[in-house]
């Protein structure tokens, strides 16, 4: 059962942390065909604001479990998770939607940009959406700290792979949100597009003090973050900070043998 309030259609306010994101206790299942199977099991974490965290594990260790509760996608089955100051255990469907879309962005590997707007309009989708004012000078500011400065006006459909993730990055932290999750954000990607991208994501989010959790299998990617949470059958079982890329695949080879 969520921790909840006496009323649930707001979370509660949890103490002032320096803390972006915490979970705590986080279990997730799912029916199975003979019964529950279990994807995350009793998770806890602490990020700080500010930092850059991968996230890796073999093949079914829950990591995109983990990433879709943390942001909000998808309902943990008991356990909490607290975005900023905000317990959003206990929210309705409607109030966790409408606090994702001003407190998380999300960098989906399929960039899920709509075909028939310009870039402009789906960076700032999610605020049209929300029935807010968007900024032009944000807007402009933050095309040009993503490399598309000149190409508001263009459509998906004339971008190369790499603008078009650039543009969900934009999307991603356009609302300035208080975490940004991406899910192999350079999994379809050609290596050298690959490490622009990320190179790009990692360095904005810093300039814009943004919290930065990046899922992902690749050694070299989780190498650029800040620290390294690995997990294995759900559950948090290592972690390493200033990561190399061979002390990543050293501890991957460890959990996948």
């Amino acid at each position: 059962m969520f921790t909840s309030t006496s009323d649930p259609s707001t979370a509660a306010p949890v103490p002032q942390s320096t803390a972006a994101l915490r979970l705590l206790d986080v279990h997730k299942s799912y029916p199975g065909p003979v019964g529950a199977v279990a994807a995350l099991r009793g998770v806890s974490l602490t990020l700080p604001a500010g930092s850059f965290t991968a996230v890796m594990g073999p093949s079914g260790s829950g990591k995109s479990t983990l990433l879709h509760c943390a942001a909000g996608l998808d309902t943990p089955t008991s356990g909490r998770v607290i975005v900023g100051d905000r317990d959003i255990s206990a929210l309705k469907p409607d109030d966790l939607t409408r606090f994702r879309r001003d407190h998380v962005g999300f960098v989906f590997q399929a960039y899920n940009l709509v075909p028939h707007l310009s870039v402009a309009d789906n960076v700032r989708l999610p605020m049209i959406l929300a029935g807010r004012d968007a900024d032009p000078r944000w807007l402009e500011d933050l095309l040009d700290a993503v490399g598309l400065d000149g190409k508001a006006d263009r459509r998906p459909g004339e971008l190369s792979g790499g603008q078009a993730q650039r543009v969900a990055i934009a999307r991603a932290l356009y609302s300035r949100p208080t975490v940004v999750f991406a899910d192999e954000p350079t999994g379809a990607l050609d290596a050298r597009t690959g490490e622009a991208v990320l190179t790009l994501l990692r360095d904005t989010a810093r300039r814009l003090g943004q919290t930065v959790v990046v899922v992902t299998h690749d050694a070299k990617v989780a190498a650029a973050a800040d620290q390294v949470l690995f997990l294995s059958d759900g559950r948090l079982v290592d972690m390493l900070t200033s990561p190399t890329a061979q002390a990543v695949a050293d501890r991957m080879l460890g959990l996948e043998r």
